[in-house]
């Protein structure tokens, strides 16, 4: 839906190849929101057999009400952090991933020990 935001009408096929998926997997999804009235479709005045795409109006208040990207605002909030504040937030978190590692060996104790304590 934000690459039909764009302005102009798009075909699947430009959009499937955007989104780096097949023309069946978008044809499919374009189905999809075109049942709940996001898209529209029309097809080719000089050719018949091409469909162009366009958000609906529907289409065009939804993704207006929507929140951004979870990657997108984290990344936007991110960067205007500190260099130091940025590296002790990957330190962190690269800390919590090696604790949750599944060849962690203190992990198993702590949680074969839970049971133990009546929890």
């Amino acid at each position: 839906m934000q690459m039909l935001e764009e302005g102009a009408e798009q075909t699947a096929g430009h959009v499937a190849s955007r989104m780096g998926i097949t023309q069946a997997t978008a044809t499919a999804l374009i189905q999809k929101l075109e049942l709940q009235g996001m898209v529209q479709r029309r097809k080719g005045e000089a050719d018949r057999r091409q469909v162009w795409l366009s958000l609906s109006e529907r289409g065009h208040e939804v993704l207006a009400i929507a929140p951004d990207g979870v990657h997108a605002k984290f990344n936007e909030q991110f960067v205007t952090l500190a260099e130091w504040e940025q590296a002790m937030l990957i330190a962190s978190l690269e800390r919590v991933a090696a604790m949750l590692e599944p060849d962690a060996s203190d992990a198993a104790p702590i949680l074969d020990a839970a049971p133990e304590l009546g929890h």
